[in-house]
């Protein structure tokens, strides 16, 4: 068995709020979408290698789905990256509220909350001690 990728499916509540995210906050590219009635119901987001689809069900009739209000709930997505750090800047500046970086298990990791409540991470190699917060060497 071959097995090439993985790529999370997300459902989300408002599309356009979530591609803002993604892609003017995140940096994410569209790679692939559908619409109906001129609105994007589905896409594939790539960064890099990584990838991600998201969904806006609708809410009554044919293919209807209900979701709660919590549904990011329990889900962590993370991702590997060349350098957190400065993708932790990057995003700080176009809006995006993410914790400070700090390393764990050898890895700079910086996080946050997409408007779904996904938990997303970021990490990349570091050779600074365990624990030590961005603001600790800057």
């Amino acid at each position: 068995m071959s097995i090439n990728e993985v790529v999370p499916f997300l459902a989300v509540k408002d599309m356009r709020e979530s591609l803002s995210f993604y892609v003017d906050g995140l940096g994410f590219e569209l790679a692939n979408q559908w619409e109906q009635d001129g609105e994007i119901r589905w896409c594939r987001l790539q960064a890099g290698s990584a990838g991600l689809m998201l969904q806006q069900y609708r809410t009554e009739g044919h293919d209807s789905r209900q979701f709660s209000n919590n549904k990011g709930e329990g889900v962590s997505l993370v991702f590997f990256c060349d350098d957190a750090v400065t993708l932790y800047r990057t995003i700080k500046s176009r809006g995006i509220d993410a914790s400070e970086p700090q390393v764990g298990n050898g890895l700079w990791e910086t996080g946050m909350v997409d408007p779904d409540g996904y938990k997303l991470s970021f990490e990349s190699p570091a050779e600074e001690a365990e624990d030590t917060k961005l603001s600790d060497i800057e």
